[in-house]
């Protein structure tokens, strides 16, 4: 009998190990997601003996919320299964801040991503299984969510695109590569057959008291309602599970959609709200909820969305159109969409213009009050000349009204408003560039000039001057998968 429940369980488990070998390679480095609940347990136990045959790397990473009183009992359960089971293991404390309106729960699951994202490893593995599937389904469904937040988890997703998925706030350079994939094997195993697996295996577990709380809506799902259903519908675990399927195509279809749309729509690098017009409204909505998706944003709901296009979709070339929403701020200038990171952004506060930088010859100054880095690069016969700047106080500073300068020779001095509006450059702009100053007066301004005085030729030595701003969220057709 015993032989006849392992033949079963080595048969349910068969589907994860071919998931195991489809995406892993040899020498991969795999990090499991331990938290000492019975699925996780089960998952470390059946990686081990794969990890010799396959020959991949196996380590795990316990996150420790400090949320349960247990948390630290939970922890040390963790130490010992790993060194028992010779896997090493990292454990991580975190301090849970709420902010209000958003769940504990979510709080917690927002920073365990984070953990997970700067993990080095090639896989995070974790033991999401059938029935996770099913609670996760229904819960999107109750929030309201389209197709995206109706799509089946994964078996295996890169970073990017899992906190998109997940909503968690991210930067452009956030987002970059270098990241582990998420990668779930248990996807087509349900929970009772993981607890049989454990049960079999004679394995120990934890279990955390709140997962009995039916105050939390996931639990209220799996305890009260889940079992109710499962009498009428015994396999409504697969059926869902192919409902999600279906969503997670035809959002698979929209993305696509979205990326022939971007081609017309993003030209060079900016979405052209004249475009958007031309594409009607269910498909512009389309591509600015994907192109904010792609670059981490978290997303408005789909009112505060329809919302933001309809001031896009009316805004004139003249109009000032600025939206913030989340992680995330919208501005229009000239007909283009800007999209851009607003974590540095001081809500109800002007721009801090009582600051001051000594330039004592570095090559790069990281000047945090407007957000940016500014590059200073010797070179002969080109920028500001330096034996002219030599014996002078240089100073860095911000934009304060009425200053002057004079980077065409064959014209007067003019005002730097002036100078800024011919530019071109966003308002927003104008007011984060770094003024250079020898002794009181004005000789440089990255992207405007040199002072006609202050200019470098053949043969002296220059200092070529360059502002790099934290960029605007880069919007392109290519897709994060």
């Amino acid at each position: 009998m015993a032989n006849s429940r392992k033949s079963k369980s080595n048969s349910v488990f068969s589907k994860a190990e071919n998931v195991l070998r489809e995406q892993i390679q040899c020498g991969n480095h795999l990090a499991v997601a331990l938290s000492g609940g019975v699925d996780s347990v089960v998952l470390l136990d059946f990686l081990v003996p794969l990890s010799a045959q396959m020959q991949f790397s196996l380590s795990a990473i316990h996150v420790n919320h400090g949320i349960s009183i247990n948390a630290d009992q939970w922890s040390i359960f963790c130490r010992n299964l790993c060194r028992s089971s010779g896997v090493p293991l990292k454990v991580v404390r975190l301090k849970i801040n709420q902010e209000p309106g958003v769940s504990l729960e979510a709080t917690a699951r927002d920073e365990r991503y984070r953990v997970f994202g700067k993990l080095k490893a090639d896989y995070v593995v974790l033991a999401q299984h059938l029935d996770d599937q099913a609670e996760t389904l229904l819960l999107q469904l109750l929030r309201g969510a389209g197709v995206r937040g109706l799509g089946a988890m994964p078996v295996v997703r890169h970073f990017a695109a899992e906190i998109n998925k997940q909503g968690i706030g991210a930067g452009t350079s956030e987002l970059s590569g270098g990241r582990p994939r998420i990668l779930r094997p248990f996807l087509e195993v349900s929970r009772r057959e993981i607890e049989d697996y454990a049960s079999e295996h004679a394995l120990q577990w934890i279990t955390d008291e709140s997962n009995d709380d039916i105050s939390f809506d996931r639990n209220f799902l799996r305890h009260e309602f889940f079992p109710l259903l499962e009498k009428r519908f015994p396999s409504y675990r697969t059926t869902f599970m192919r409902a999600s399927r279906h969503m997670a195509e035809a959002s698979c279809l929209l993305d696509e959609l979205a990326e022939a749309d971007s081609k017309a729509c993003v030209v060079p690098g900016k979405l052209h709200v004249e475009d958007l017009r031309n594409l009607g409204f269910l498909r512009a909505k389309n591509l600015l909820r994907y192109i904010l998706a792609q670059q981490g944003a978290i997303l408005p709901s789909t009112i505060k969305l329809e919302e933001i296009l309809r001031q896009m979709l009316s805004s004139r070339p003249d109009t000032k159109l600025h939206l913030i929403f989340g992680n995330t701020e919208v501005r229009c200038f000239k007909g283009e969409v800007h999209v851009r990171s607003a974590r540095s952004l001081r809500k109800g506060t002007s721009p801090v213009t009582e600051w001051r930088l000594v330039w004592k010859g570095e090559q790069e100054l990281t000047i945090a009050e407007l957000g940016g880095t500014l590059k200073l690069t010797r070179h002969e016969g080109a920028g500001l000349n330096l034996q002219k700047l030599s014996g002078q106080a240089v100073t860095i500073r911000p934009r304060r009204g009425g200053e002057r300068l004079r980077p065409d020779c064959n014209r007067p001095r003019r005002s730097l408003k002036n100078l800024l509006r011919e530019a071109s450059l966003p308002p927003w702009e104008r007011e984060a560039l770094p003024l250079i100053f020898s002794e009181e007066r004005l000789v440089c301004v990255p992207g405007i000039g040199v002072d006609c005085d202050f200019q470098a030729v053949a043969g002296e030595p220059g200092l070529l001057v360059e502002w790099q701003p934290t960029p605007d969220l880069v919007l392109t057709g290519e897709k994060v998968s």
